[in-house]
């Protein structure tokens, strides 16, 4: 039976499935989020017990704290900008180190209603999971509102997570 929580049903699911391969191999995740937040973050707490297997999230909405915080480098962004395959390894990188974790999920995108242009539609997000050996990237071009892009970005990531991790 699912405990009353204010993150979606299928969202929830997902996290307690992370949850449970990481604890299966006793290990963490951190989270990196720009669009999505802190959501995804939110929807991980939101399962009993995940102070085990969450060592924490940064949430990083500006460029300056992508810089500070996760040594995101200011040729990525200039070269690049924040919703691009090299910025989201660079947070994926910069969580694993500064919060000691297994695993890390990084995510920056174009939630909208406004921001987006030709080459960054809205819609447009890089997500990227890492560990100390590897590091996944991929995009999506979500459609709907900013409420359903956020949500289908943390669905994606989590479930590719839980795909990740069991073939590791």
């Amino acid at each position: 039976m699912l405990a009353t929580t204010a993150v979606e049903p299928q969202t929830f699911e997902l996290a307690e499935q992370v949850g449970l391969r990481l604890q299966q191999k006793q290990q963490t995740v951190c989270t990196a989020e720009s669009c999505t937040g802190g959501g995804i973050g939110y929807a991980i707490t939101e399962v009993a017990g995940s102070s085990a297997w969450f060592n924490g999230g940064i949430i990083t909405y500006t460029n300056a704290l992508k810089q500070k915080l996760l040594a995101v480098e200011t040729q990525v962004l200039e070269k690049h900008g924040a919703v691009s395959e090299a910025c989201v390894e660079q947070m994926a990188s910069g969580a694993l180190s500064l919060c000691g974790a297994d695993w890390s999920i990084a995510v920056s995108g174009v939630a909208g209603p406004g921001g987006g242009t030709a080459d960054k539609p809205v819609g447009l997000v890089w997500m990227a999971i890492a560990n100390n050996k590897s590091c996944w990237t991929w995009h999506e071009h979500f459609s709907g509102n900013r409420a359903e892009i956020r949500l289908k970005t943390m669905d994606s990531v989590l479930n590719k997570l839980i795909n990740t991790i069991e073939l590791q």
